[in-house]
């Protein structure tokens, strides 16, 4: 099992979020593996219904939906998948 520590860093910063996507309108790019740059966290708000998310380091997946968010390390291989309708935005964080 790989050991790494997947809670929230204090003092983290939003600087950027995406527009509000639905199962209709995620990018093909969050669908299959990808991840963030290095530095860059995300977290992953779902406004409604439910989002798969998989942690492709860790080989977990975790039910999304709304006040369930996932910690989206930097540089760590991840994916989302619609479950049914789902409307969602990630927001991405940094050091100050």
């Amino acid at each position: 099992m790989v050991d790494i520590d997947r809670r929230w860093p204090d003092g983290l910063v939003a600087y950027k979020r995406t527009p509000e996507f639905t199962e209709m309108t995620v990018p093909a790019g969050l669908l299959r593996s990808h991840s963030t740059k290095a530095g860059v966290w995300a977290k992953i708000h779902v406004l409604s219904g439910r989002l798969r998310f998989a942690d492709l380091v860790l080989g977990t997946q975790q039910d999304l939906g709304p006040g369930i968010h996932a910690v989206v390390h930097p540089q760590a291989e991840h994916e989302v998948a619609p479950e049914g309708a789902v409307r969602f935005f990630v927001e991405f964080h940094s050091a100050p």
